[in-house]
């Protein structure tokens, strides 16, 4: 673990995209349509959903679990989910990675870095993004494939925060959202079974693609069977994952709750560092 930033900008696939917070508006809306057009939206190199495939739900009530990297198979894909915490009161942000191979935790690692722009909706990754890459340089798994809090294909320019961290590290990325934020989905979603999915469908709202397209879909990933009022996730790729094998992975990855399992653990890591009780040091 480490909550300094390590961010070697020279080690990044694509440094040109780096998500600068200094740029105006415009600019950072012509960063995204040209990161749009370098990411590939379909499987190359994504780690099959067998093969990261979490059975056992982690046991948070308690603590976190332990990186056990011994444990683990080697050979076994590593997923590494990213969440974040914020601390307003000090403008900072807490970003949180969390590696998972072979269904076990292997590795945390974390930054606390300061926000230099509000939040506003479609630019994202100029909010988040720094905190999210000094977290990833601060942990040492390699990743096989990534999966954030947030948009990928599902963007008003096809560049929402998993396709920007996709394509900097130029690694397998999904994005896993609460809400929907551009396109239309072909079903409605309210009260559906678990299991449950449909495709959403680039609309005028999305600048970059063809009404239609395919840029993710609804996820069902949990429902009561009594009362439906979860309500589904929006999946979408985010780099080098077709929209199709990106909701396979989600579904793969959940364990019994709504979240994936790594972007679960990195919602509860993340919160723990923003609440003090991980200062000294990590799990282990």
């Amino acid at each position: 673990m480490a909550d300094e930033p390590h961010l070697d900008v020279d080690a990044l696939a694509h440094p040109e995209f780096l998500p600068d917070p200094s740029l105006s508006h415009d600019e950072m809306e012509t960063l995204q349509r040209e990161l749009a057009t370098t990411a590939v939206f379909a499987d190359d190199g994504a780690p099959d959903p067998e093969t990261v495939a979490v059975t056992e739900a982690f046991d948070l009530t308690a603590e976190l679990p332990p990186a056990r990297p011994d444990a683990a198979d080697p050979d076994a894909p590593t997923v590494v989910g990213i969440d974040q915490a914020f601390r307003l009161d000090a403008g900072e942000a807490v970003s949180a990675a969390v590696a998972v191979r072979d269904g076990k935790v292997v590795e945390y690692a974390h930054a606390v870095t300061p926000l230099r722009i509000p939040y506003i909706p479609g630019l994202l990754a100029f909010r988040e993004g720094e905190p999210i890459l000094d977290a990833l340089a601060a942990l040492s798994a390699e990743p096989d494939l990534l999966v954030l809090d947030g948009s990928g294909r599902i963007h008003f320019r096809e560049a929402g925060i998993a396709t920007h961290v996709g394509v900097l590290h130029d690694v397998p990325a999904v994005g896993v959202a609460k809400s929907l934020l551009c396109g239309e989905p072909d079903d409605p979603t309210d009260e559906r079974p678990e299991g449950w999915r449909t495709p959403i469908r680039a609309d005028d709202s999305v600048e970059t693609a063809d009404p239609g397209t395919i840029i993710g879909h609804a996820f069902q990933s949990r429902q009561y069977p009594n009362s439906r009022r979860i309500n589904p996730l929006y999946v979408s790729p985010g780099h080098r994952v077709s929209a199709e094998t990106t909701v396979d992975l989600v579904d793969a990855l959940c364990a019994g709750y709504k979240l994936p399992e790594p972007t679960r653990l990195a919602d509860a890591y993340a919160g723990a560092v923003k609440r003090g009780e991980l200062a000294a040091s990590d799990p282990d």
